[in-house]
């Protein structure tokens, strides 16, 4: 009997799956709640893959062998439920694509520096001549690449979500960057819950295979031993030297040791500042390494590098103001990053929705460093509530237009206007790209 496989969305994860399970001879069916977006519905058409948009319809899809969902789709869901009582495999499409390919994978993962760091190392690795692709939450899907490319590496980002619909898949390199809270949402509001899911990226390895992780993040090292990944461990840290394979700073100057031939630069070479992006760049250059990418390669990779759009992205300066895209910054650490790179005396564009910040981690730093803050959302009691008493200046603005042109006005020659929401987008917005790219037209029309 034709094995059925099932895919529950239809963006560029559930795509590119329909596209490698009909490679690989399954009957395919991809059923999306939504509308089915243009260029992915004429892949489908074009395919002959069957597909339903606008509801899921349950007998075509509680049918299946096998279901590949997104992983914007909760396991509460009820459609889930009911396929996981009926005992059917529920999966993601990094899971699926990982059955079919042997190149070798760099997987990254954490609360907040994934994408740098998962674009950096694909830097690193594009310009060594390394025949490498770029999957998961950045670049093409992965099961699209595996169907249609013959990779010998793939630098993949993973989200918590992808990893809790992973089983059988295995890095060869593994990066956990961080674990702050984030998304307790999607975890019963546990932060055992969403760390142990963070430590997924690690199972299945053995001691042939990488695990690289920062030593002085508190939540990654509250549960190392509890988890004790089998692979080989390549810690990194700026606090205290690393007396094995791994990466340090010692006062301005990063050591990168892998088999005792160490590579050295100081942190004003790196093409990324701030302290978050000095631990971006030594895991992506002990994943170099391990590789075996030239030390002068990884060098001059990490000293040219450009940074993701919409994370600390320098849009423009304006009459001696400088403006600043971090519309990325979807949670309170990635601000609390943010605000820790910054030099300069910043107008803070924040507010969204709330996914339940706390926001008293960012008090010392906004007392320190912001003069004034915008709040950008359709309900900004919470903001106001935390940071009247912390910041001389709140105001509040309905759309991106007004609170750029409120942050030129509350700017002055010597500062930086900064978005960098701490919240998420849809109160006003499609999404944070859409956030960033409002931001940076209505910069450059002032």
């Amino acid at each position: 009997m034709e094995k059925r496989i099932v895919i529950l969305g239809s963006g560029e994860s559930g795509v590119g799956a329909a596209i490698l399970a009909q490679a690989k001879g399954f009957d395919v069916f991809v059923s999306d709640k939504g509308e089915i977006k243009e260029k992915y519905k004429t892949v489908l058409q074009e395919k002959n893959i069957a597909f339903e948009e606008g509801s899921h319809t349950e007998e075509k899809i509680l049918n299946a062998s096998e279901i590949i969902k997104s992983p914007g789709i909760p396991d509460k869901a009820d459609l889930v439920k009911k396929a996981k009582a009926k005992g059917i495999k529920v999966i993601s499409e990094i899971e699926f694509a990982g059955r079919y390919t042997n190149a070798k994978k760099i997987c990254i993962t954490g609360s907040n520096g994934k994408t740098t760091t998962t674009m950096l190392t694909y830097h690193i690795l594009t310009n060594a001549g390394y025949n490498v692709g770029l999957a998961g939450n950045v670049g093409k899907s992965l099961a699209w690449q595996v169907s249609t490319e013959n990779f010998d590496y793939y630098v993949i980002e993973l989200s918590s979500f992808q990893l809790d619909g992973m089983y059988d898949f295995k890095a060869d390199i593994a990066i956990l960057l961080n674990i702050t809270p984030d998304h307790l949402d999607r975890y019963e509001y546990k932060f055992e819950n969403y760390a142990l899911s963070k430590f997924r990226i690690a199972q299945n390895q053995t001691a042939d295979d990488a695990f690289i992780y920062c030593v002085d993040d508190e939540g990654i090292m509250q549960y190392l031993e509890k988890v004790n990944p089998k692979a080989t461990r390549y810690p990194f840290s700026i606090k205290k030297k690393i007396e094995q394979d791994g990466a340090y700073l010692n006062e301005n100057e990063i050591n990168i040791n892998i088999n005792q031939n160490p590579i050295t630069m100081t942190i004003e070479q790196l093409a990324l500042q701030g302290k978050h992006n000095v631990y971006n760049s030594m895991a992506s250059a002990i994943a170099a390494r391990l590789v075996d990418v030239r030390k002068e390669n990884v060098r001059e990779s990490l000293s040219d590098f450009v940074n993701v759009e919409h994370r600390l992205e320098v849009v423009a300066t304006i009459n001696g103001i400088e403006f600043i895209n971090d519309s990325k910054a979807t949670n309170i650490n990635s601000v609390w990053y943010a605000l820790e790179s910054m030099t300069k005396p910043v107008v803070l564009i924040m507010g969204g929705v709330d996914k339940g910040n706390d926001y008293t981690q960012l008090y010392d730093l906004v007392k320190s460093k912001v003069k004034a803050i915008v709040c950008l959302g359709v309900d900004n009691a919470k903001l106001i509530e935390n940071f009247s008493s912390v910041v001389e200046t709140m105001v509040e603005a309905q759309s991106m237009h007004e609170a750029v042109s409120y942050s030129y006005k509350l700017g002055k020659k010597g500062d930086a206007v900064l978005l960098s929401p701490a919240c998420a987008s849809f109160d006003l917005f499609q999404n944070y790209e859409d956030r960033g790219s409002q931001f940076k037209s209505s910069v450059r029309s002032l």
